[in-house]
């Protein structure tokens, strides 16, 4: 699926289903606030003004616009008609100097950018990567795509969510709240007749799927005292909490005992 300059048909994607609802019940969330933020944080750190940097499943394009907003060039892609449609309304109404192209294209077709010249980095951001069956492909694609010691910033659901499994295990539904381990993954439901399947992969799992051509400089946790998106009703009754969370979240991040049990977790790999 592209849009690479060549003429096609719309193709439905799972994330079509949600994309004109994405931003109001994640991007524009209490919760989805506190998680992006300490995303943005290693992100600004990662990629400096100047920098060419390909974005993988982009959604709605609220991270793309905020780098290209700090002077970086990015390339930003989505498997989804729809949200890149939505993507592009979005920079349509951003300042006039942020310097990013939208396109159709999934995952696991990045190969078709070879074309484009090499990359100084790549970003992934909210489990875009735990929807793709083949990440050992995509890995090696990537590889291709970025220059010697360029940064790729992935993150993607983790496999263990405390938040979840208590969660989950308090309301009796323990299926739900162990889905993240089961084996094979899990669907999905996205909306009415839309699902995804998803893999919920280890840091170790990761850390191997990447090499040779990566190398995992470090990772932390998002999401370890804040809690997963669908709690955003108790978020918003008490967010005085919340924002405590916050904050709490930015010191138990790169705790060894604690980042593993995140929502989601943030890996730094080094094109080596």
């Amino acid at each position: 699926m592209t849009s690479l300059g060549a003429t096609t048909l719309p193709r439905y994607a799972p994330f079509d289903a949600v994309a004109e609802k994405y931003d109001q019940v994640w991007t524009n969330s209490l919760i989805g606030k506190a998680q992006r933020g300490a995303v943005w944080r290693e992100m600004d750190a990662a990629f400096q003004p100047g920098d060419r940097v390909l974005e993988l499943n982009c959604g709605t394009g609220v991270d793309a616009i905020h780098l290209a907003e700090r002077g970086v060039e990015v390339f930003a892609c989505d498997a989804s008609y729809a949200m890149i449609d939505v993507a592009r309304r979005r920079l349509a109404s951003s300042p006039p100097a942020a310097n990013v192209q939208f396109s159709v294209l999934a995952i696991e077709d990045i190969a078709l950018l070879a074309s484009r010249g090499s990359f100084d980095g790549a970003f992934s951001n909210f489990a875009g990567l735990n929807c793709v069956q083949n990440l050992p492909g995509v890995a090696r694609d990537l590889a291709r795509l970025l220059k010697p010691g360029a940064t790729a910033l992935l993150c993607l659901a983790g496999r263990i969510a405390l938040w979840e499994i208590l969660w989950y295990m308090l309301h009796g539904k323990p299926r739900k709240a162990l889905r993240r381990i089961r084996r094979g993954g899990a669907v999905a439901r996205l909306a009415a007749d839309s699902y995804v399947k998803v893999h919920y992969a280890t840091v170790g799992q990761l850390k191997r799927i990447f090499a040779p051509e990566f190398r995992l400089k470090r990772w932390t946790g998002v999401g370890i005292s804040v809690p997963p998106s669908y709690l955003e009703p108790l978020a918003q009754r008490f967010p005085k909490t919340l924002k405590v969370m916050e904050r709490a979240d930015h010191w138990l991040a790169c705790c060894p005992a604690l980042r593993g049990l995140a929502d989601h977790v943030l890996l730094n790999f080094e094109r080596v």
